[in-house]
């Protein structure tokens, strides 16, 4: 990978040398200076519940073609532009852009920064400078206790009941980090809410309703329902490092190109906090006795939602996390994951960790479990309907589906590339098209030299 990184650290320093050379060029109009005299002081506030506000006073000094607002947040790729209405030229003005809750869910401890870009008519782009904000739940009056990383803010209960949430926070960071070989440095903040609705009321309204903790590897934040009475619950020590271990997991792979299967990042989180239990076990077992094991490459993005399914997709990838220690050992666990941050694919990973690629690696794990290899399932035709009395025609043919991906081995409905015979078949009716079209041009020449008056006929 370093050098594929390399070949893109060449383009963009050659497509940065060319567009500097480009300003050079006569009637080509410049990018303005970061200290643009039309920009005043940007400013940014917040309101939780209700949104962010940008505000940059500005002064057009020509007819403004297109005023755009780019703001980014953590974790993000590049900005999200939208565009504004143009001022008139040429009186100071203030330009607005509020960012909604109400559009779409912002999630609390969240940073955005956002920058106004404004291009005049005759092309010349200004920038003003950046500006951001944090939004905050100013719901309640936050505790905070703090640890070498992690961050605990809690409203509801005394100070030991931070003090034990934090210990709890520091020794799942510090297992996971020990285990894939990172150092975590950046704070992590653990917000705990006592109250339900509060802490759904954060987390957005797409969140079901079995959640006790999530966490956001963006802002590398995890916020978690437990009434001070719960603390030491098995199941906060549970749920907490679970979490947390996604925050170093997501460390450990970050790269701008291709995240690793959510399986692994799931299957990883429950073996490093409670391990392959008899709960997980039994609900794999089941689904083996039923034939309703889910394939791994069924398992990479979303889980299923029904419960039964939702539990089995935990229970699978705890499963086959704990195939892979087992056979291939830790240390090929952690080459696995620490591959991910070159930007490979999943079978690269896995061919660097294991020496198997995925589909290998899932052959295996079924076998270790004496499963069946789950039958490919797709579009299928549906059943032809009832015919009209006095019908004597044959009844139509369901609507083949639409070529797709196939399991390996599976025929594909996509068209096949003609045969040999085909083709010299085809090659043969090309000649005597062409053998045909050359003799009607001679036949109609031939006819016309005897009809037309040479140049000694008279008329």
């Amino acid at each position: 990978m370093p050098g594929r990184r390399l070949g893109r650290a060449g383009w963009v320093l050659g497509i940065v040398f060319a567009s500097s050379l480009l300003w050079l060029l006569p009637g080509v109009p410049g990018p303005a200076s970061a200290a643009d005299p039309a920009f005043g002081t940007p400013t940014a506030s917040a309101e939780y519940g209700k949104g962010v506000t940008f505000e940059q006073p500005f002064t057009p000094t020509s007819e403004v073609k297109r005023v755009e607002v780019l703001v980014t947040t953590p974790g993000t790729v590049g900005p999200f532009v939208s565009s504004v209405k143009p001022p008139s030229c040429c009186q100071p003005t203030t330009l607005t852009f509020d960012l909604l809750d109400a559009d779409e869910h912002l999630v609390p401890n969240t940073r955005f920064t956002a920058q106004w870009r404004v291009t005049d008519a005759d092309g010349t782009v200004r920038l003003g400078e950046p500006t951001s904000v944090l939004y905050k739940d100013t719901r309640f009056d936050w505790k905070t206790v703090a640890g070498p990383v992690v961050r605990v803010h809690w409203y509801d209960g005394p100070t030991d009941f931070g003090k034990r949430a934090l210990d709890i926070g520091e020794k799942g960071i510090d297992d996971a980090a020990k285990l894939l070989g990172v150092t975590e440095t950046e704070p992590v903040d653990f917000y705990i809410y006592s109250d339900e609705k509060a802490f759904y009321d954060a987390l957005g309204p797409g969140t079901r309703e079995n959640v006790g903790g999530e966490a956001h590897a963006d802002i590398r934040t995890m916020f978690a329902l437990i009434k001070p009475d719960e603390i030491d619950a098995t199941w906060v020590s549970t749920v907490v490092p679970h979490e947390l271990t996604h925050l170093v997991f997501d460390t450990a792979v970050k790269n701008p190109y291709h995240f690793p299967p959510r399986w692994l990042n799931e299957g990883l989180a429950v073996y490093l906090s409670e391990g392959y239990t008899d709960s997980w076990r039994s609900a794999v077992e089941d689904a083996i006795r039923g034939d309703g094991i889910i394939p791994l490459d069924g398992l990479t993005a979303q889980f299923p939602t029904t419960r039964d399914q939702f539990f089995l997709a935990y229970g699978e990838s705890v499963s086959a996390v704990d195939y892979l220690v087992r056979t291939f050992g830790r240390d090929a666990l952690v080459k696995l994951v620490r591959s991910y941050a070159d930007g490979v694919t999943d079978d690269e990973a896995f061919t660097a960790g294991i020496g198997q690629d995925v589909a290998t690696f899932q052959t295996g794990w079924l076998h270790d479990l004496g499963a069946k290899t789950p039958a490919a399932v797709g579009p299928r035709p549906g059943p032809v309907g009832p015919l009209p009395s006095g019908w004597s025609g044959a009844p139509d043919q369901p609507t083949a589906p639409l070529p797709g991906p196939t399991a390996p081995g599976t025929p594909s409905s996509a068209p096949s590339p003609p045969s040999s015979g085909d083709q010299v078949g085809l090659g043969l009716l090309v000649v005597v098209a062409v053998v045909l079209v050359v003799l009607g041009v001679a036949l109609v020449r031939r006819r016309r030299s005897k009809t037309t008056p040479g140049s000694g006929d008279q008329p």
